[in-house]
């Protein structure tokens, strides 16, 4: 005969009390890896908001340091004798608005700066020049000269090698593309630029850049001709981090009739007047012979006055 768990009380209620406690161990098991679960959640969000706050505060602070530096570098010159080319357009900047240049600091340095070239005839010899007294300029060259052949890339290749700094002095250097109508065409302009840059690239590599630009006549001269124009140009040139860089002394070697060598050399010393920051415009194109026979004498004069050589990028 079968045996029926029915006729067994003790058996049943044994079954039914294993089940209770299983389902009773059972939810136990749940609700403590809910808590689990939850408790490691919430501390997950917590490390990711220390760790989010912490990056914050981080590129907060890298940014605070980044500004801080690109501060510093306007206000100072570095120490080396290579110079923030952005340094040197604020200083002319403020001081040709007859304010105190936040980079005074009573220390005294000159940019010698030389315009117009490549030329086949001059620049070999200012370079010999600079070479034999131990000082660095920073050429500002027009983009078609550099083109003109083999040799006049060649006086590229070896004005930078020599340590020497390059500049874009535009590629046409032609006032009525420039300045039609006298005001200044930023499209023209900009396009002159980029093009004399990447004839540079060209010569010197594609990784090569220069910021320092300057203008045909100088852009202090459409500050007041063309102020609106001058402002957008300037907007234009440090969207792409160039900086334009004037003059506050020159040898007159392009201004008014032909001078001889001890007339450059006499301009020099009655424009640089013993400022604290000179920026000396000289050219070293063709016909500039008398330029480079002055240059020996001025730089032992500046030499005399206690003048720390740098060149501008």
């Amino acid at each position: 005969m079968k045996y029926n768990n029915r006729n067994n009380p003790n058996k049943n209620i044994k079954v039914a009390k294993i089940t209770i406690l299983f389902i009773i161990i059972s939810i136990l098991v749940i609700t403590v890896g809910n808590i689990v679960m939850q408790r490691f959640s919430n501390n997950t969000k917590t490390v990711q908001a220390l760790d989010g706050n912490q990056n914050a505060k981080s590129e907060s602070s890298d940014n605070q340091s980044k500004s801080e530096t690109d501060s510093d570098e306007l206000k100072s010159e570095s120490n080396s004798e290579v110079e923030n080319s952005a340094f040197v357009e604020k200083y002319l900047n403020q001081q040709m608005k007859g304010q105190r240049p936040d980079g005074a600091d009573g220390k005294k340095v000159v940019y010698l700066t030389f315009d117009d070239g490549p030329s086949e005839t001059v620049t070999p010899q200012i370079l010999d020049i600079l070479k034999k007294e131990d000082v660095h300029a920073t050429f500002f060259l027009i983009g078609k000269y550099i083109d003109k052949d083999q040799a006049s890339k060649d006086l590229v290749k070896r004005e930078f090698d020599e340590g020497n700094a390059i500049g874009n002095h535009t590629y046409s250097h032609d006032y009525n593309y420039l300045y039609p109508n006298g005001k200044i065409n930023l499209e023209n302009c900009m396009s002159d630029f980029e093009k004399t840059n990447q004839s540079l690239k060209n010569i010197l590599g594609q990784d090569f850049s220069t910021r320092a630009v300057r203008f045909p006549g100088g852009q202090m001269t459409w500050d007041k001709k063309d102020p609106s124009g001058a402002e957008a140009m300037d907007k234009a040139l440090h969207d792409k981090d160039y900086h334009q860089i004037d003059w506050n002394s020159l040898s007159g070697d392009a201004e008014g009739a032909p001078k001889k060598a001890e007339q450059l050399k006499q301009e020099v010393i009655k424009t640089v007047a013993n400022r604290e920051k000179a920026i000396i415009l000289m050219h070293d194109t063709y016909g500039k012979e008398e330029t480079a026979k002055a240059l020996p004498e001025v730089i032992e004069y500046l030499k005399g006055q206690g003048y720390e050589f740098k060149i501008i990028k």
